[in-house]
């Protein structure tokens, strides 16, 4: 068989491609340690300042932040004074990369990468023999959602998210409100502290999890927030809820039909799903020139869609999309289902308002 004929321009292009490809993991690994070590709080309340001054003011041990700074100047995250021999993180870098930046801090989403990469060898199993890798291997997993979602609750749960469900009033009058998946619980006991008159329930499969969320009611005075540990596939309840939320965690979900439809038996007649998922198209050839797309499937692959195989479950992956959530939200009894955006504040999820009733 011949070989075929290269386009020599294509491939070095594509060369170019993988390099950039390189240098970008590398920076997101870097990028990853100056949000984790502080430097880029550091940097951005500094004038242009040596790597000396730099490490002391962050307290790290120099040679380390001096290495550092070279991959952050070489990848164009922080300019360089060669001359004077000072560094600084230009303002319009701070405001993605720093607390500056609220929700949409890009800093948060580059740990990640090193988390995923640890259990790099386990997936590469699940490649060659199926099955999955457990959620026990992902220690820092649930850490890493709390923090990176709990900078959107901080900023839009009460303000954006709230009147999406239209209950506002009645969450003042005081209702029943579930969590299901609710992780550490920072969702509930934001609500549970703005709206006292209403009850606040969080499950979550995670007894770790549920024991940092009691601790933050506990601190907060939350008196009106429960949490405890529970297979949300199994509530076992009717209609003792006037609003459920879940907050991307249907995706990751072994028996996600099963979950869906215990949610709308626990829902009373008149109350409303609020689910918030992953913004994506179920075909793939419509998530080509998703801004995201590759961190989402990639996500998927080594750790959403893994850890609810590793259970036997479906594997959606975290782009299962918007049709396969709409047509698993009609199959599970909902009648009426609003899907809702909230364009630059949040573009990574839609918001589903869903009600039993059409």
């Amino acid at each position: 068989m011949a070989e075929p004929e290269l386009d020599q321009a294509k491939k070095d292009a594509f060369a170019a491609k993988m390099v950039g490809v390189l240098n970008g993991a590398i920076l997101a690994l870097m990028t990853s340690i100056g949000r984790q070590t502080g430097l880029f709080e550091s940097m951005a309340a500094l004038p242009p300042s040596t790597s000396e001054a730099i490490a002391q003011a962050a307290g790290l041990d120099e040679r380390y932040v001096r290495e550092w700074l070279g991959a952050m100047v070489t990848g164009g995250i922080v300019a360089y004074d060669a001359f004077a021999r000072t560094y600084v993180l230009p303002p319009e870098h701070a405001a993605v990369l720093t607390r500056a930046a609220g929700a949409r801090n890009m800093a948060r989403f580059m740990q990640y990468i090193p988390m995923l990469a640890e259990v790099e060898p386990d997936v590469i199993q699940s490649f060659r023999a199926g099955g999955g890798v457990p959620y026990e291997r992902y220690p820092r997993f649930q850490a890493l959602m709390a923090e990176s979602s709990g900078l959107r609750f901080d900023h839009l749960l009460l303000q954006k998210v709230v009147p999406l469900a239209g209950l506002g009033d009645a969450l003042i009058r005081g209702i029943d409100v579930l969590d299901i998946g609710c992780g550490q619980g920072h969702a509930v006991n934001l609500l549970a502290r703005a709206f006292p008159k209403s009850r606040f329930t969080g499950y979550d499969f995670s007894e770790a999890g549920v024991a940092v969320a009691r601790a933050e009611a506990e601190a907060l005075g939350n008196a009106n927030a429960t949490f405890a540990a529970r297979d949300v596939a199994a509530l076992g309840e009717t209609e003792g809820y006037d609003l459920i939320t879940a907050f991307d965690v249907i995706h990751d979900q072994a028996r996600p039909h099963d979950v869906l439809r215990e949610v709308s038996r626990a829902l009373r007649a008149d109350g409303i799903f609020l689910m918030v998922d992953v913004r994506a198209s179920s075909d793939l050839q419509d998530n080509v020139g998703h801004p995201l797309g590759p961190f989402l499937y990639g996500m998927s692959t080594m750790h959403c869609m893994t850890v609810s195989l590793a259970l036997g479950g479906a594997g959606l992956g975290t782009a299962w999309g918007e049709q396969k959530a709409l047509a698993m939200l009609r199959e599970a009894g909902f009648g009426s289902v609003d899907v809702h955006r909230l364009g630059p504040d949040d573009p990574l999820n839609n918001y589903y308002v869903a009600r039993k009733r059409e």
